[in-house]
């Protein structure tokens, strides 16, 4: 399919939307104090706005492009709107903006909140900078600034604890973005550009071309959270404000999946790939990280450490997509994609309203919570089903293409996969809802937010260790969670089923036009 170039500046503007608009907030925060939330999910509404306000270009094959040629001697920086990013911006961006409102409830009794929200619009604009980039050169540059910005956000507690997951955290992405950084410049030895503008730079099979991908699988790899280089993904989330940990886990891993589709189609190819046997390799990888995160999952009371390996098995079933090289798996891939960042961005967000509102992090605690939160518990149960895969939700529609492709590959094993998956999902997430919603509670338990031996209003951290709640009075269990939090994760929780029983899949439609475009190029 030929598409048409259309040379703007737009996405470019719209990039640096939230980049400027978090300086000067981090900036002039004394005089911007009393107006950081509005700012924040003003800024946040605008920016998912303004990319829906490129889809009908895209949708009528444009590619809107946009090229600063001395931005960075002697390569030039461009951004690139086309059918694949166009799908992910748009829902990145709607997940963002639910997550900044949701922020507003959960940051009301927080520490150092201006730099907070500043970081937190830096931090989108890195993830969607990396996202548009029409280059690699763009691409890792954004990579790393998303890396940087991420870290104040994940060590906001400013805790031990805090402080050691969120160092892990930048010396490894930061160490990851240095191999996409390696892999960078053999691809530009080899090849002389950077650019997304044509299929396969690299077609010769060398050895640096090996090591080139090796290097661009290990650092996109280490910021999607894929075996082996995941280990810092447990740690983080727990650590992390729960919204944060909604959008690490929602959207910023995704940018890592992403980097690994421009390498497959933009810097190799697909046929490159299957000749060079890397998608078995790769293959291998992806069911060891769904396996892997699933079963370490089943082993967490810690709410949060739960979600996170729980995480790590989900990027495997969009990696086992992505490298199984074919429009079918690439459909169910960027799909699952798609669901994940709803699903699992409402999960994060679920706990982080159980934490504000209890205190209670572990499972174990979670006795009879449904009946004091139910509004929260009822969008809990939705995602938890939909990461099941039970129909008619987005889950079961990701995880039926990914077994489709994986018949059509002749690879039956890849749906016995994800079928013991399945039911590890199940395993780990059905008990915490008949746990809130059947389990018997003690009074002394449930209604003063704490077990015996433990002071009131504490709470475990990511590692069992009870530290002061400082969100919620001692010895009181609140209602349901404000409307201001219940309204961002009614929304999420309408999305994990509201486009499977629309006569149009909106959604399904984005995916299938963004893998259609990539095997077409």
């Amino acid at each position: 399919m030929e598409y048409e170039v259309v040379h703007t500046l737009l996405p470019a503007i719209i990039i640096f939307v939230p980049i400027v608009s978090g300086l000067l907030l981090f900036l002039l925060g004394h005089r911007l104090e009393p107006y950081k939330e509005l700012i924040c999910i003003g800024v946040t509404g605008l920016f998912f706005v303004l990319v829906l306000t490129m889809y009908p270009a895209i949708r009528d094959g444009k590619i809107l492009l946009g090229i600063f040629q001395y931005f960075s001697f002697p390569l030039s920086v461009s951004f690139k709107v086309d059918q694949l990013t166009i799908f992910l911006g748009i829902f990145f961006s709607f997940v963002w903006f639910m997550i900044a409102c949701f922020s507003y409830g959960y940051m009301a009794h927080e520490h150092k909140k201006v730099r907070y929200y500043s970081f937190f619009l830096l931090a989108e604009g890195g993830c969607m900078g990396t996202i548009f980039a029409g280059d690699l050169l763009g691409l890792f540059l954004f990579f790393e600034f998303m890396a940087l910005t991420t870290y104040i956000l994940v060590a906001h507690e400013e805790t031990p604890i805090t402080m050691f997951a969120g160092a892990k955290y930048l010396y490894m992405t930061v160490g990851g973005g240095l191999s996409v950084f390696f892999g960078l410049l053999i691809t530009y030895y080899l090849t002389g550009s950077v650019v997304f503008n044509r299929p396969g730079l690299i077609t010769e099979p060398s050895a640096l071309a090996t090591v080139a991908f090796a290097a661009f699988m290990v650092g996109f790899g280490l910021k999607a959270g894929m075996f082996p280089v995941h280990v810092w993904l447990p740690d983080a989330h727990p650590a992390a404000p729960s919204p944060v940990s909604s959008a690490l886990s929602g959207i910023m891993l995704k940018t890592g999946i992403y980097g690994m589709i421009r390498v497959i189609f933009n810097i190799y190819s697909p046929e490159f790939i299957h000749n060079a046997d890397w998608d078995t390799v790769m293959l291998i990888i992806a069911v060891i990280t769904i396996l892997l995160g699933s079963a370490m999952a089943l082993l967490q009371d810690d709410l949060k450490r739960r979600l996170a390996y729980s995480s790590i098995a989900q990027i495997g079933y969009i990696l086992l997509g992505v490298f199984l090289l074919s429009e079918q798996g690439l459909i169910g891939g960027l799909y699952h994609l798609f669901t994940h960042a709803f699903m699992k961005g409402l999960l994060f967000l679920c706990a982080g309203a159980i934490i504000v509102q209890t205190g209670i992090r572990n499972i174990s605690q979670m006795k009879g919570i449904g009946l004091k939160m139910p509004a929260t518990m009822i969008f809990f149960t939705i995602a938890a089903v939909t990461m099941v895969g039970i129909p008619p939700f987005n889950g079961f529609i990701s995880k039926w293409q990914l077994s489709l492709a994986s018949l059509e590959a002749g690879q039956p094993f890849f749906v016995a996969v994800l079928i013991v998956s399945s039911l590890l999902n199940a395993a780990y997430y059905f008990p915490i809802v008949i746990t809130a919603f059947f389990a018997s509670e003690s009074s002394s338990e449930t209604a003063h937010g704490h077990e015996e031996g433990h002071d009131e209003g504490s709470k475990p951290d990511a590692h069992g260790h009870h530290v002061t709640n400082n969100q919620t009075p001692k010895g009181i269990l609140r209602e349901d969670a404000p409307w201001h939090m219940l309204f961002p994760m009614g929304l999420l929780a309408v999305g994990c089923f509201a486009f499977a029983l629309m006569p149009e899949n909106w959604a399904w439609n984005l995916a299938l036009a963004a893998a259609k475009s990539l095997f077409s190029m």
